[in-house]
Parts: structure tokens; sequence; C-alpha cells
């Protein structure tokens, strides 16, 4: 008998989550059936206040039988929500023939803090007359506290200026990293939850402590060494509601009766390490028995609450453990540790040294040419973290406040009397702890190898914001480098909330003019802004998002910063229609470009105005999905003028461009500003630049996103593989023979003969070319989705056989469920395929250069084989439409099956 179920409930795209700022949270499911082709027909929610309690007297929602196939992102519409308050949800669904399921498991999810005026707690810092405001050291605070009743539930509410730590009863509380996380501190500040029910005891005094560091609001920022640029005081706010069984609360504040103190961390920073001495540790001081007389008082600062917001992204955590690989005595006689991996993050050290010791680590990305220690692309950045022993016992310690790139660790001061032992380090990896969705795999090892790098490259730099390098003085949320980044990035992780997150960041520092800053959040100076192509974030990130997630809600937020981005454009020069005007990074790092330059050959007009066009037709599809028809009215009109005007600027009436560069070919041929002969005649021309290049290209960070796709899509699609195939210089597979493990920011980060690109500028981990992972899970493998149904509900499979691979394969989990892509080759030139779709999608096959004569499913005719709604020949192409399920095809170029629908 066939069945159906639900499995994988989330709310807001989280499991059970607390702390969450909206009126209206959203509800997604997936569905497991037993039959092919299965669709969901009618759902139904209800919500209670009571885990064990759905009657009708006790529901705060009850949809009752809802006719649709909504299973993603359906908005609660029910009482009005409260604040601090968990609610319980389940779900049941209907299948097309109307067979019902039952009942989900039941979940949660819990408000946060609210209003403004929900708050009673203060913000506070160490009296600045008994602690200097500027001192290097970190902050302890503290306070104790008595539980009278019987406890139902006990939740932290806490922010801080700064990044901060807490502890309750001498135990560490949560174990996010960084908190609060990095935002527009001007305008927007998260605040995170803690559920410490099961910390607390009736009857019993308790400690809650916290210690303050700099982070990103007043430490080091960028490479001119900026300092406080958010503000010059570290302060603390947090509020705990203890609410008891007979239904009461009591509320433990943040205000002046909490103690403060210096202890042993005596520096702390983003970009130079931390320096911890483990003699002045303040052993439990967050216990009640702590004797505090000797501390100093802590005031109350009077800072507003209206910039906070409850956390919304995923925190950062420490994800995976890394151990050395190796022990290298270097040529110069330095020990350094390998642990075989480009990283993020930092050491934990073990130790059982005498008192006084002193550790030094230092963290380095590569080796140099003679295999010594190499930190000259660091620039200002220290990334150094010192440990003073205390020599009581076995000491564990890793840094508390800062992060470190990395792949060598130097150590320094290690007893000459006391044999070296690598086991004490262990690499703690730290970023925004994002779901992985996506696998590519292939029978090319060096390319399994890239998708490794791509991967590390987004671990390595999705920590709290995207950033554009992890180890030197910037770490920065570069907003050209995101939005070439994005689809990737997408495919391998789940990152709707953590770009949701950063796209509010961004529309809060977005000018008043539209203008977009470089960076979000925006830490530069006033004039860096508005760069075609980085500005362009603004409106091809939520685009993205919608497209991967079918996520509506992001559209409507950013809707207006959009906007603003077009009209901005539109405001600059003379002629509305095309972009000449204002400072542009163009093809940043392009390999075309002239010697000391770091701006490739294309013309900056022409990359510009392509964005300008790309942008706005975007835009007016926004406007369409969102109903606001005057838009789309006028801003089709203005695209189209700006396709004319790019048309009379660039394209000769022959069909010739103006700009002589592969990125000047990519750019109208990827954002469809040219059509019929003039597009075959670009598209030709830029095959024929790859292959002056011996197959070697010539882009940067404008076109090398686009390069391989556009290949493919206009018929070259064999230039693009030996292209993506090149091992020497300058390629994705040249790098790995030369030890990478993440993506470099340039091709000759280390030069052919082992020397560097310059110190200034040179990253081993800088993601914005690992965009070709894009093409590799929809262009080779075949995994794609059709654009017309976003958030994968319907998948568009066109795997391509002729990449000289005899395998790939590619697996995405989408908010549907599992989707799959995979081929191979067999020896006797037999093509195998496997699709799989979940429940309550659809898609179509495109099997390339066959016919419906040869093909098979399961070794059976097609006809026959549930799920498969039909099938035709189409130039050359046999093209199969499937519901859901799993499907293995095979294509035997002798088999003459027939077939009729």
């Amino acid at each position: 008998m066939s069945f159906i179920r639900i499995s994988a409930l989330l709310c807001e795209y989280q499991v059970n989550p607390i702390g969450l700022d909206t009126a209206g949270p959203r509800f997604t499911w997936q569905l497991e059936a037993d039959t092919n082709a299965t669709v969901q027909s009618a759902y139904q929610i209800q919500v209670s206040m009571h885990p064990s309690d759905f009657e009708p007297a006790s529901l705060v929602w009850d949809t009752a039988r809802i006719a649709s196939d909504q299973s993603v992102l359906v908005a609660y519409a029910g009482l009005a929500l409260q604040p601090r308050t968990r609610y319980f949800y389940r779900v049941k669904v209907w299948n097309q023939s109307g067979l019902a399921s039952p009942w989900s498991e039941i979940a949660y999810w819990e408000m946060g803090q609210l209003q403004a005026a929900d708050w009673q707690a203060e913000w506070i810092t160490p009296d600045p007359s008994h602690i200097d405001a500027d001192a290097e050291e970190a902050y302890y605070l503290r306070k104790t506290f008595r539980v009278s009743g019987q406890i139902r539930k006990a939740t932290i509410y806490a922010t801080s200026h700064g990044v901060y730590e807490l502890e309750l009863n001498g135990s560490r509380v949560g174990d996010w990293e960084l908190t609060p996380g990095w935002t527009s501190y001007t305008h927007r500040l998260q605040v995170q939850s803690y559920d410490v029910t099961s910390s607390l005891v009736s009857g019993t005094e308790h400690t809650i402590g916290a210690v303050l560091a700099n982070g990103w609001y007043k430490g080091n920022l960028a490479w001119t060494h900026q300092r406080n640029v958010f503000g010059s005081v570290r302060a603390l706010l947090m509020q705990m509601h203890i609410v008891y069984e007979d239904g009461t609360e009591e509320i433990i504040v943040s205000d002046s009766s909490w103690r403060a103190s210096l202890g042993p961390v005596r520096m702390s920073e983003l970009y130079h390490g931390e320096i911890y001495d483990a003699g002045l540790e303040l052993t439990g001081w967050s216990l009640p028995s702590y004797d505090d007389q000797d501390w100093a008082p802590s005031i109350e600062l009077g800072y507003g609450k209206e910039t906070l917001v409850m956390q919304e992204n995923e925190p950062s955590r420490v994800t995976e453990e890394l151990k050395p690989i190796a022990v290298i005595e270097t040529p110069s006689g330095e020990t350094v540790l390998d642990f075989g991996q480009n990283m993020v993050g930092k050491i934990r050290m073990r130790l059982t040294l005498p008192a006084g010791s002193r550790i030094e680590l230092l963290h380095a990305e590569v080796l140099d040419a003679q295999g010594d220690f190499y930190t000259g692309n660091l620039r200002s950045a220290k990334q150094s973290v010192t440990y003073v022993c205390n020599g009581v016992g076995e000491e564990s310690y890793a840094p508390h406040f800062s992060f470190q790139g990395f792949r060598y660790v130097k150590v320094i001061g290690w007893p000459q009397d006391i044999a070296f032992d690598a086991t004490c380090f262990t690499g703690q990896v730290i970023h925004t702890d994002m779901i992985a969705k996506g696998t590519f795999e292939c029978s090319h090892e060096l390319l399994n190898q890239l998708q490794r790098n791509i991967v590390w490259g987004q671990r390595g730099n999705f920590l709290d914001v995207p950033t554009d390098c992890p180890q030197r003085d910037e770490r920065l949320g570069w907003t050209g480098d995101a939005q070439v980044f994005i689809r990737t990035a997408s495919f391998n992780y789940d990152v709707a909330l953590f770009f949701s997150k950063w796209l509010r960041d961004l529309k809060a520092d977005q000018r008043e003019d539209g203008g977009v800053p470089f960076v979000i959040p925006h830490v530069l100076y006033e004039k860096d802004h508005s760069s075609a192509a980085w500005g362009d974030a603004a409106v091809i990130c939520p685009w993205t998002l919608y497209q991967v997630y079918g996520d509506q809600r992001v559209l409507e937020e950013q809707y207006d910063s959009m906007k603003g981005w077009i009209n901005y454009i539109r405001q600059q020069g003379e002629n509305e229609y095309l972009w000449q005007t204002g400072f542009h990074f163009g093809d940043w790092l392009g390999l075309d470009a002239k010697e000391g330059s770091y701006v490739g050959a294309t013309p900056k007009d022409l990359i510009a105005t392509c964005f300008y066009a790309y942008s706005t037709s975007l835009f007016v599809k926004t406007a369409e999905v969102l109903g606001r028809e005057a838009d789309v009215v006028e801003y089709t009109a203005l695209y189209e003028r700006i396709v004319e005007a790019f048309t009379a600027e660039f394209v000769t009436p022959s069909g010739r461009l103006a700009g002589h560069t592969q990125t000047a070919h990519v750019l109208p041929l990827m954002f469809g500003l040219v059509q019929g002969s003039t597009r075959e005649r670009l598209a030709a021309t830029l095959a024929q630049y790859v292959k002056e290049q011996n197959y070697h290209l010539t882009t940067g960070f404008v076109g090398t996103p686009y390069l391989c796709h556009v290949l493919t899509e206009n018929g070259y699609h064999d230039v693009a593989v030996k292209l993506v195939l090149q091992e020497d210089y300058p390629s994705w597979l040249y790098t790995i023979h030369k030890g990478a493990t993440t993506i470099w920011e340039h091709w000759d980060g280390i030069k052919p003969d082992g020397t560097f690109w310059s110190d200034n500028m040179n990253s081993y981990n800088h993601y914005a070319y690992g965009a070709i992972g894009d093409w590799l899970y929809r262009k080779v493998a075949g995994l794609d989705s059709d654009d017309g149904q976003p958030g994968y509900k319907r998948m568009s499979f066109r795997p391509r056989t002729d990449s000289g691979l005899t395998y790939a394969k590619a697996s995405l989990i989408t908010n549907y469920g599992e989707v799959r892509s995979e081929w191979s080759v067999e020896e006797s030139g037999d093509i195998r395929y496997t699709f799989q779709l979940p429940p309550n999608t659809s898609g179509e096959v495109i099997l390339a250069e066959s016919t419906l004569s040869e093909v098979t499913c399961d070794g059976q005719k097609l006809e026959s084989i549930s799920g498969i709604q039909g099938a035709r020949e189409e130039e050359g192409n046999v093209r199969i439409e499937l519901g859901s399920g799993v499907y293995r095809f095979q294509i035997q170029r002798t088999n003459s099956l027939s077939l009729s629908f």
C-alpha cells in the first residue's frame, strides 16, 4: 500500500530555533513517498503553545485543509506572537490521490526579545576610573544571584559592543564563537538567545559572567590600522528571564551591580592574535564562591536598544578538528607544524610544561621556495598567539576572540630540555555553521581536489560575513567577491540565512543616493563605493537567493535597495543609458592587464554598462514576481534603451565588439545583450581568443565566473573543457600542482619558478575564482533548476558526457529533498544516467545526441516506467518529462526499442 509522510520540519530554515524576530515565521517540510510522481495536493498546519495539546481550544493557528502544493516557506498567519514564547507546530499533507499522511513529529520555535521596551537591562562597562577603557586586556564581568522557585524555563538574551563569551556557574554558555557576529553596528546589532534551564537549580546561588574583547566593534580593521570604527567603549547587555512553574517570572539584568576585572587575556585582536597568561587566571571567577571584593565596579552607559535585532544567521562554531600531518624543521632551523590544509580557525594547545614557559604560535599559509616559514602576505596582521604556562598539570587553551588563516604553524619557545610533542596541538576549524548541501565528484582527481578547494575556501571565508581573505589585515565583506560566488556557495552549503543577514547590512549601509559601499559592513572611506560588478551585489545576490530557495521575502526586503542601486547608476553621467563615469575596479586582476596594473584590459565603461543592463533585467524580473506593475513597465523600457545604447556604443554594424578581450566578449553573451548573428560572431571570437592562448584564460574577477558558462551555452563546450583541464599556468589545476588546498587570489600566487606574487595582495584563500564550481555542478554533472519555478521546484537535468571524463555526479539537498544527477560512460560506449527528484517536484532531462530508440530505463521501455510523463526527440536530443522518483537510464547505441506516448 502506498504511503506518504513528512520529514525535515524547518522554521525559518532552522530546526527548532529559539530567539526568532519575525511576525510571520515560515515553515518548510519534505515529503517521503514510495511511489513516483508524488505531488502534494493539500496541507494543514497546527500551532499550539503546548507540545502535547493540539485540541482545537488550545491552538493559536490552524490552517485547516488548504488545497496547495506549497511545502516551502509557508508563512504563519495566526494570532499575534508573544515575546520570549515557545510555540509548537505539526504538519499534515495529502497527495494527488487524496491519501493523507500522518501528522508530522512535533517541532517548535521560540520568539525572542522583540521590542526595545522589553529590555530592563542596561549597557554596562567597567568603571573607567578603575579600568582603562582602552586597555588591551579583555574585561571580565560577573554577578551572583539566587533562584528561589521551581524552574520551568530560563533563557539568556545577550549582546555586546565588542565580542563576548558567557559563563554560568563555571561553565561556558553555548558553543558560539565571536558573538554577536559582525553587522552594520550603527544600524543593526544581533542578540543571541541561550536556553540555560538545565544549568539552574532552585534554592541556590548562581553566577553569570562575561568576557569582553574588542572584536570588529572597536578593534583593528582594514589595512589602514583603523580602530574604534563603530565605537570606543566595550559594553555588555544581558537579560536572563527565569520562568517558574507557578507562572511567575524573575529577570536578572546587566546593571551597575556587576563587578569587573582584568584577567589572563592580555590582548586579543582579530588580525593580530591573542596573548594569554595562565599565571593570571581568575580560578573559579564565574562561580558563586569566588571572592570579587577586589574587583572594580561597573557603570551603566545609557545606550539605547533601538538597533537590536535577534540573531539572524547560523552562529560561527568550531566545526572540525585537524591534527598536524608533519613536523617540519625548516632550513632556517624553525619548528613548523603542517596541518595539511589551509584552514581558518585557531590552535588548541594541551601543554604540560614548567610555569612561565612562553609558547608563541605564528600562523602562515605557505612555505617559501627554500622551505622556510613565509608571512610576507599577511602584511601588518601578526597572526600570533602567545600562551604563558602556569605549570599546574595539563593546561588546555585556545584563543577566545581571534581567528587565523593558516596551514603552517611555527612554534617558538618550546623548552629545549623537553622533547617536542606535536600531538599537543589541534587545529580547530571555525566558520558560520552552515549545513552542507551539495557534492560533486568525477573521474578526474584534480577536479575533485578543485571541488574540495572551493569548499574549503568557502568555509574559510564565510565567517559571519563573506570575507575576501581570512589571514591578512583585511578580512572584509567585499561585495564583488560575494556576488560572483553566491551561486556556487549555494550548491555547497545552505546560505539562505547567511546571505539574508548580510544583505540587510548592505541595505543598511547603502547610501541615500543608492550607491553601494565596496565592503559590507562598510568600514572604508566615504569615497569607497559604487563600482560596477561590486555594487551589483545589491541586485544579483537577492535574485540568486530567490532562484535557489524560492524565497520571495528576500526580494520584498531588498526591493528598495535593488531599485536604489539601479537609480544610482541611472543618475551617473550625461547619458542615462550608458555608465561611463566614476571609479570602477574593472576586470580586477585580469591577466591581460598592463604591466604594474591590477586592472584587466577590458574597457571599464563596457563592463559597467553590461552590469547596468544585467541588474536592470533582474530588477524587472523581481518586480514581476512581486507584482509591481508600474516598475515592470518603467524598468523594462529602461533595460531596452540600455541594450540599444550598448549596441550603438560597443558593437559595430558588422557585429564586432569594441573590446578585444575575453572578458569583453563574455559579459554581453552572458547577460543576453546580443542576439542572432552578432551573438554567433562574439561567441566564435571568444572561443578563438581562448584557443590563441593555447586554451588558457586571461580573465579576472569579472570575466572568470562566466567564461565557461558562455562557452558551453554557445556551442563551445569542448573549449571550456580544455580550458578547465589545463594544468599549467594560468589555470585552476596549476594551483593544485603548486600545493593549493583552497582557491588563490592570483593565478600565480606562487609562480612556476617558486617565487611569490607581490606581498601586498597575495591571499592563498580567496574564493572568487572558485565560482567555477557552479559550472561543474550545472554544466558537467547537469544538475540545474528551471528558473521559471524557483527553489528547485522543477529540475533541469542536462548532463554533458562530452566533458573529457568517464563519470560525473552531483547531489544537492534542496528544500524539497535530495536531487541527484549522475552519468558514466562505459567502455562499450554505452552511457548510464541516474536522476533523482524528491516528492512534490518535477523535472526535464535532456540527453544529448541520442534518439528514443537508444534509451531505456532500468532495462525497460520508457512508457512502462511509472513517473515518466512524456518523451520526445528534438534537435538531435531526447527530452524526457519526469515526476519525482529515482530513474536509471541507459543509452545503447544499437538499441532499437520504440516508444509512443
